[in-house]
């Protein structure tokens, strides 16, 4: 059984291949990585619901987005993890992301799009859990697109086997602002559902907030979104929705055209003493 763990902060507790366009655009002058109020990991609120953001896009329109889970806008229980027939806020909705000095404005959705176009694919309907953020203007100038102590990511897209190195950055609240506890690092379990997925063991788990934070793969690439925490076949595991796939998905069937990951500084993973 798989559930979604976004952290609802109105409550006590909490609920438990890219195909590229063809001419790449220049990407925008980035804040320097040290300094930078927004970047992969800051913490994002859609309706009271706490998410972590992934990675920083960019778009040949000189538009900045910051990736989260297409769930943390959902609006049923945890459980619901299916995007084909799961309750979702609609676009235009607000968004405030730590950092920003104005709210962003919720823009693409994986789930919405899937039901508009009636998706039918039981794995992509499953695991295609992204949306993008669109930043205001406002604040272009504060976003480095950098993972805070891993670097990267180096490329999109990448693919996990059994005992492969993986890397993210969980930013929960629920972490009490102990930011030694929100670099993680594991490995994969393997990819499945055709590559739409990938089950991680990770050092610390993510927890309810981490959802829709980077991963990293060994060798620095953007290997996906945290999704769901799994019950079986493998307790305490995450689930990895795979970032190629879901920006393939994005440029087939979104209404936003040209999105591109912006690239970090170079990669550090392995060090920081968080795997044997």
């Amino acid at each position: 059984m798989r559930v979604r763990f976004r952290s609802i902060l109105l409550i006590v507790g909490f609920v438990a291949a890219i195909a590229m366009p063809a001419s790449a655009q220049a990407a925008p002058p980035w804040a320097p990585a040290a300094t930078a109020a927004i970047h992969p990991g800051v913490m994002t609120f859609t309706d009271g619901a706490q998410c972590t953001s992934n990675f920083v896009f960019y778009d040949g329109s000189n538009n900045v987005y910051i990736g989260q889970a297409a769930h943390c806008a959902g609006t049923g229980g945890s459980t619901e993890t299916n995007g084909c027939d799961s309750g979702s806020l609609p676009l235009g909705t607000k968004v405030e992301v730590d950092g920003a000095s104005q709210l962003g404005t919720l823009v693409y959705s994986s789930w919405l799009t899937m039901q508009s176009d009636g998706e039918t694919n039981a794995n992509t309907c499953q695991y295609n859990d992204f949306a993008l953020v669109r930043l205001d203007p406002a604040d272009y100038g504060k976003v480095n697109p950098s993972v805070p102590v891993w670097g990267g990511p180096v490329s999109v897209g990448a693919t996990t086997a059994m005992g492969d190195e993986v890397y993210s950055y969980g930013n929960s609240s629920l972490r009490s602002g102990i930011s030694q506890l929100s670099p993680k690092a594991g490995y994969s379990l393997g990819t499945s559902a055709g590559g739409w997925t990938h089950n991680v063991y990770t050092v610390t788990p993510g927890i309810p907030g981490d959802s829709g934070s980077a991963f990293l793969s060994a060798d620095g690439a953007a290997l996906g979104t945290l999704s769901t925490v799994a019950i079986a076949p493998f307790p305490a595991s995450n689930g990895v929705g795979d970032l190629g796939h879901e920006l393939a998905y994005l440029q087939a069937h979104g209404s936003i055209g040209g999105v591109q990951l912006a690239l970090g500084k170079p990669f550090a993973g392995g060090l920081g003493g968080l795997l044997p």
